[in-house]
């Protein structure tokens, strides 16, 4: 397809996105404890934090882009509606399959402990996206006009952030069952609750939205102008707020349930796509090898997490035979090595996809099937 047609500045911010995620996990779970109290880790501990707002922002962005010309198709609830629903549950089902407590039912069942269970239960990024696409999606079928859903999306977007300093500091697992409590802050394992995450996928949507209307009126540069003057403008207000001798507070201390913890990502991600909206603009990309990671963007994401932190070494994780055990260079070079593993993978899956549709297809369900075979049987 085209590169405007393929909307390349949007894979480009959600192929980075992944590929800095690689650098995080590797300093996250080896880097030595003494080099995170220096002032370049907290540097670059920031500009990881905002690998999570750019790929849960995007998926909201991407959805909305993917689904407008299915709409009359979801209401039906033809092919698309089911693909879509399949979608989705292939995401949960991703995103719990990496927090198992052991590769094995029966073990599962008779062995795991309390903590291992809510750890299982807890709310990842690919859980937060799962929901929030789910929100999107039966939310677009019972809303028929654009306005309304625009609407929508924008108020629900606020309304989870305010709704988070209220909601961060309570313990839902006395009041609701423990894998429902995780969704909703964290205060148990959840490293990405709906809330304040889910907001970057509504007004992901929203702002998704507003492009499509300036896109068919072809007045696609004159939005992604006043998008990233919206950007500047909520950056700079977060900026002038940290200034200020008075701070901002309501509800929670935790930093995560501040509003001005969202509204300077939600910015900085607004400046992110821009910049690659007029990258891609200038350079006509098509083909790199950062679209071929955003497009597998699946697979990349549980691939990696999983030479991390799966348990195939005696039933424990490179994490746990290296944690917080290796130097800068080591770090580095582990990010490389991962970093060109993923690309590869990605490469070859893409272009099987491409080439060899059918055999891809089997490969998968022959992969996902033996897989499943292997958990309930060991």
């Amino acid at each position: 397809m085209a590169s405007h047609s393929r909307l390349t500045f949007i894979d480009l911010l959600r192929g980075w996105a992944l590929l800095v995620m690689i650098e995080v996990h590797v300093f996250n779970g080896f880097l030595l404890p003494r080099f995170r109290a220096t002032s370049w880790f907290h540097v670059l501990n920031f500009i990881n934090g905002l690998v999570a707002p750019s790929f849960i922002f995007i998926s909201g962005f991407v959805f909305l882009l993917a689904s407008q010309k299915k709409i009359e198709s979801f209401r039906a609830f033809g092919l698309a509606f089911w693909k879509q629903l399949g979608r989705i549950g292939l995401i949960w089902i991703v995103g719990y399959s990496l927090h198992l407590p052991f590769f094995s039912f029966q073990r599962a069942i008779t062995e795991a402990t309390e903590a291992q269970w809510l750890s299982f239960y807890q709310s990842d990024v690919l859980h937060c996206i799962a929901f929030g696409l789910l929100i999107l999606f039966f939310s677009r079928l019972l809303i028929r006009n654009d306005r309304t859903y625009r609407t929508f999306l924008f108020s629900s977007g606020l309304l989870v952030v305010i709704a988070t300093m209220f909601l961060w500091d309570i313990d839902f697992n006395a009041w609701i069952p423990a894998p429902l409590a995780a969704y909703l802050n964290g205060k148990h394992y959840s490293l990405f609750p709906l809330f304040p995450w889910m907001a970057f996928m509504l007004f992901g949507g929203y702002f998704a939205s507003g492009y499509i209307q300036a896109r068919e009126k072809q007045k696609e540069k004159d939005f992604i102008l006043r998008f990233a003057l919206i950007g500047a403008i909520l950056f700079t207000i977060c900026l002038i707020e940290g200034e200020l001798p008075v701070h901002f507070h309501i509800g929670s201390d935790n930093i995560s349930a501040n509003p001005f913890f969202f509204v300077l990502r939600l910015g900085i991600v607004i400046l992110l796509l821009t910049a690659c909206w007029f990258y891609a603009d200038y350079r006509k990309t098509q083909k790199s090898f950062v679209l071929d990671v955003s497009r597998e963007s699946l697979m990349v994401y549980a691939a990696h997490l999983l030479i991390i932190y799966g348990r195939f070494w005696n039933e424990h994780s490179l994490w746990f035979y290296y944690d917080k055990t290796f130097g800068v260079w080591e770090c580095i070079a582990g990010t490389i090595v991962l970093t060109i593993i993923m690309i590869g993978a990605a490469m070859m899956w893409g272009w099987l996809k491409r080439n060899h549709l059918p055999l891809a297809r089997v490969s998968f369900w022959m992969f996902s099937g033996t897989i499943t075979a292997l958990y309930f049987m060991s």
